[in-house]
């Protein structure tokens, strides 16, 4: 029944597309409506109908409304990915995962395993592919039940979607320069709740780490208490082709561990020389405030990445030539295809969602509901409100940008409206937050099919049933536990970023 279901959503192009035709209609029919705007000024809906409107959207659908949309964010996306791409290539990775299973204690294993599957998301949907068949290959060399060890992987992977230790990853960058972008286009201050300037790829990031570090050890202990013992009654077998050296960590590994984390260091170096140096921040003379370190944190994440990457890879041999090392960024930049046609679509219709004027009226028109509703004096349900809203969401469509498109122009400027202490970055961190719990449940993800053949690989007669049974644990714990952490961050009024 789940696969049904699942099969009965549209891919989120589809819903773009579809909503890019409604948008079009509904500026027509409403075309001329006059709305008080954020700032209780007089605004119109346009008809994209109009000579002028038609020429708009033709002149400006392939630079302006995707190339160009959010301060040009797909190039910087790409960048990320290259540096990512490289590393991962490498086999810096595998290495890594691999040396967990080394002398570490079998109560222990599951927090390391969730935490390296958080970490492994700045790999994106390459985290899915390496780290959860590797996990299941750890736990079955140490004579545990593999599923386990696929679980909690699965966990961190999808927990790490709304959380990481390292700042500025693809997603970050992803979220925080839409949100800045829905902002600007609907008058809603692109300032923190403390009022500084909000920085796109990191104005999450010290409440996000939080976050990370909870759902390690929340990860870790589900695992131990709830996962483990019921998994561990079902049988397993040892597949035909398993080889217990895939685990094995040879003096060559090692030596290409070393390099690859000689290659950090100097590029963490580098960062530390250039943000104390030309790019430390400064008042100019205007008295405006600049960090332009912050500013570019994501050229340095993908810089480590690149030249850990390269060194490591250099070491073991993968990198043999500088036509390997293109190879491995180029293939990378491969998996973006499908990111580039949602792009193409939603950066469109987001485009024209903004210049027809029906997302500032549908917003303004929701918060002053709110008003109405007295929410506005309860900032704090109104969070959870949205957090629940989003993991509702999530269930239908399970793409962290694709969901964000959808519904980050509305809310960003209803909840601000709403409510001025909900600004955009406290909103973005509310919908990270309801995100990764049900991540793990729904059908329509995009890997929960591949989970399942992983899981497969153990007990043939594992379904999709039995996947989302395995997972409940997680859902049902990080769930509130992260909702409680949003709360008290935003009552105790800590910064969610820089």
């Amino acid at each position: 029944m789940l696969e049904r279901f699942g099969a009965l959503i549209p891919d989120p192009v589809a819903i773009f597309a579809v909503l890019y035709v409604v948008v079009f209609a509904c500026s027509v029919v409403f075309g001329g409506v006059t709305f008080a705007g954020p700032a209780e000024e007089t605004m119109t809906i346009q008809s994209m109908a109009t000579a002028e409107n038609v020429r708009w959207i033709f002149a400006n659908c392939l630079v302006r409304n995707w190339v160009a949309y959010a301060h040009g964010m797909l190039p910087i996306v790409f960048v990320v990915m290259m540096g990512i791409g490289i590393a991962e290539r490498s086999g810096l990775f595998s290495i890594l995962l691999r040396l967990l299973g080394r002398g570490i204690n079998v109560r222990l294993l599951p927090y390391c395993v969730v935490g390296a599957g958080m970490l492994s998301n700045v790999a994106s949907d390459a985290a899915y592919l390496v780290l959860l068949p590797l996990a299941g290959l750890l736990y079955a060399t140490i004579g545990r039940h593999p599923l386990v060890g696929i679980a909690a992987a699965f966990a961190g992977v999808s927990a790490g979607f709304g959380a990481n230790l390292i700042p500025a990853t693809a997603n970050d960058v992803l979220i925080g320069v839409n949100t800045l972008q829905f902002a600007q286009e609907l008058g809603v201050p692109t300032v923190s709740r403390l009022g500084a300037p909000l920085s796109a790829p990191t104005m999450d990031y010290f409440y996000l780490a939080a976050v990370c570090v909870l759902f390690t050890v929340l990860g870790g202990f589900v695992t131990n208490r709830f996962v483990a013992p019921r998994i561990e009654r079902l049988p397993w077998k040892m597949p035909a082709d398993f080889a217990a050296g895939e685990m094995a960590v040879t003096p060559q590994d090692l030596r290409a561990l070393r390099f690859g984390l000689l290659g950090l260091a100097v590029a963490v170096a580098a960062s530390v020389f250039f943000a104390f140096g030309p790019l430390a921040p400064y008042v100019d003379a205007d008295g405006a405030r600049h960090a332009p370190f912050a500013e570019n944190v994501i050229v340095f994440v993908a810089f480590a990445f690149f030249l850990s990457g390269v060194f490591c890879g250099r070491a073991n041999g993968k990198f043999a030539n500088v036509r390997a090392l293109i190879g491995a960024a180029a293939n990378q930049l491969g998996s973006c295809g499908y990111l580039m046609v949602l792009t193409f679509v939603a950066f469109n219709f987001l485009a024209m969602f903004g210049r027809s004027g029906l997302g500032a009226w549908i917003a303004c028109a929701g918060a002053r509901g709110l008003l109405a509703l007295d929410l506005g004096s309860s900032p704090c349900l109104l969070l959870v409100a949205f957090v629940l809203f989003s993991a509702f969401v999530n269930c239908f469509i399970s793409s962290l940008s694709a969901k964000w498109m959808l519904i980050g122009p509305v809310f960003v400027p209803m909840l601000y409206g709403a409510c001025h202490e909900l600004t955009p970055e406290v909103v973005a961190a509310a919908y990270r937050t309801g995100d990764p719990a049900t991540n793990i449940l729904t059908p329509v993800m995009t890997f929960a099919g591949v989970v399942l053949v992983f899981c497969r690989r153990w007990k043939e007669d594992f379904t999709l049933g039995d996947q989302i049974a395995m997972m409940l644990p997680y859902a049902l714990t990080l769930m509130p536990a992260s909702i409680v952490l949003l709360v008290l961050w935003f009552k105790l009024g800590l910064p969610f970023g820089f």
